[in-house]
């Protein structure tokens, strides 16, 4: 068979390709992915890595995103228990803004909609009791406490794709896409580099570059309109020591987070306005950050101010304009176009989605691909909620009996990089460390020769960037100097 011969091609390597891909390899066809820069190299990194339902959409009526969101959490979980876990959130009562009944009856919605079981429910807080309404302003002494999840979000696109390539589909990263045309009732793509393929259909994920691609590539005539928003969140420095996450309200409607992270920071989060320029130079604004720094002090009894800030990034979140009339009511449910004329090979462009139902939508993609595609030799439907990640095979309650086994096998693993490790592959850190005594040379912040061979000959990282600000997020612990040796030393590997 030519092998350049496949079932289906997927342009764009977020977590809707790259769950898309896994799902489409486990159920037996050919697959070929590609994307032009790195994966969740856009919008798929620049979450606020959260597995969550979404409270704020029941205020607009959207209960069956709601409820296939909630459902989606547990699954999650389960399949990905090492860049997964349960979060415990802390809502504020604030007494000028949504009424206490409505708050509760929305967390009772919450609690019941979606088929929680393991996640603990939704409960009364005494703030002046509690440490999580120490670090708040006094006003505030009521609050409501619910379940959601944490999630890795680079990781969680870059275990998909790697999942894929275990099952046979070939992930290709900085690989345009240039041209794709219907010839001889087949799809021929041509990559960069000059390497034409040929596909019985092709996928289009593009992100906030969708409606590009349809518009060009697919030649679809009626393609859905595409209203591109900008979220950014900002980090400073670690605001509270507990280890639970605050769900806050602002006099404009708008909701943002205060989220512990990695281990010394706070993540406050995110900002929702329309977005116009290329998605690929979207950076925080100095409004956008004067208002989560506002937002923030107006909860904490320390203010926040722009100086406190570390680190900031931003993402262009591709939505189906719905024509909403504010960016925050845009609908974050995600659309499924199919373009199949006559008897011409189909394209499926995707449009808006959430990390949280990455899997559903890419069961729906292939549901309406099916009949375009050879008879599936594979996995039945539904398998990729019931077979984990690449090292997630572990209990959900395990990681500290996988960690104390862990640091037996390699004792020369010091406790606090052995825990990092196993957050971010599982049990696949005896493939990284593969029988190891040592890991080499040390590159700062933990980070190691042989974890960078590891995300270079596993994971499809082609420069420090890769490694520092997506794979992990050591950027924050490293200088630039480090960083620059970095991406020598990942550079000469390919060389």
């Amino acid at each position: 068979m030519d092998t350049d011969i496949f079932d289906l091609v997927i342009i764009g390597g977020g977590i809707n390709g790259s769950g898309i891909a896994r799902d489409a390899a486990g159920r037996g066809w050919r697959v070929l992915l590609a994307e032009k820069g790195d994966l969740a190299g856009a919008t798929s990194s620049a979450s606020t890595k959260l597995i969550h339902g979404g409270l704020r959409y029941l205020e607009h009526y959207k209960f069956r995103l709601v409820r296939e969101a909630l459902m989606e959490r547990e699954v999650l979980w389960g399949i990905a228990p090492h860049i997964i876990w349960p979060l415990r959130f802390v809502l504020p009562h604030h007494k000028g803004l949504r009424p206490a009944w409505l708050l509760r009856l929305g967390l009772f919605l919450y609690d019941h909609l979606g088929g929680r079981k393991r996640l603990p429910a939704t409960r009364t807080l005494r703030l002046d009791r509690e440490a999580a309404g120490a670090v708040l302003r006094p006003e505030f002494t009521k609050a409501f406490e619910f379940s959601d999840c944490w999630v890795e979000d680079s990781r969680l696109v870059v275990l998909n794709a790697r999942a894929a390539a275990d099952l046979g589909a070939e992930i290709l990263t900085q690989t345009a896409c240039l041209r794709a045309g219907r010839r001889d009732g087949i799809w021929q793509v041509t990559l960069a580099g000059g390497r034409i393929v040929t596909a019985r259909a092709l996928v289009n994920a593009a992100g906030p570059w969708v409606a590009e691609i349809a518009g060009q590539m697919v030649r679809a005539n009626n393609h859905a309109k595409i209203r591109l928003v900008q979220g950014s969140h900002i980090v400073v420095k670690r605001l509270f020591e507990h280890d639970r996450c605050y769900f806050f309200q602002n006099a404009d409607s708008r909701i943002f987070f205060a989220i512990p992270y990695e281990q010394d920071f706070t993540l406050i989060g995110t900002t929702d306005q329309d977005y116009n320029g290329d998605p690929a130079k979207v950076t925080i604004t100095q409004a956008e950050i004067a208002y989560l720094c506002a937002g923030a002090s107006a909860y904490f009894r320390a203010p926040i101010v722009p100086a406190d800030v570390v680190w900031t990034y931003s993402g262009v979140r591709p939505l189906f304009d719905d024509g909403a009339g504010a960016a925050q009511e845009a609908t974050r449910d995600y659309v499924l176009e199919l373009d199949a004329p006559g008897e011409a090979p189909a394209a499926l462009s995707v449009y808006g989605g959430k990390i949280t139902t990455y899997r559903r939508l890419a069961e729906a993609a292939l549901a309406k691909l099916a009949p375009h595609l050879p008879a599936p030799s594979g996995l039945a439907a539904g398998w990729t909620g019931i077979t984990e990640l690449p090292g997630g095979d572990f209990p959900i309650d395990g990681f500290d009996t996988l960690l104390a086994a862990t640091r037996m096998r390699y004792p020369f693993l010091p406790t606090g990089l052995a825990r990092r490790l196993l957050r971010a592959y599982g049990t696949r850190i005896d493939t990284l460390l593969a029988g190891a005594t040592a890991l080499g040379q040390d590159f700062g912040a933990g980070l190691s020769e042989a974890e960078i061979r590891y995300l270079i000959t596993h994971e499809f990282a082609r420069s420090a960037d890769d490694i520092v600000w997506r794979r992990s997020k050591l950027g924050l612990r490293l200088t630039p100097d480090q960083i620059a040796t970095i991406d020598r030393f990942v550079k000469d590997q390919y060389d």
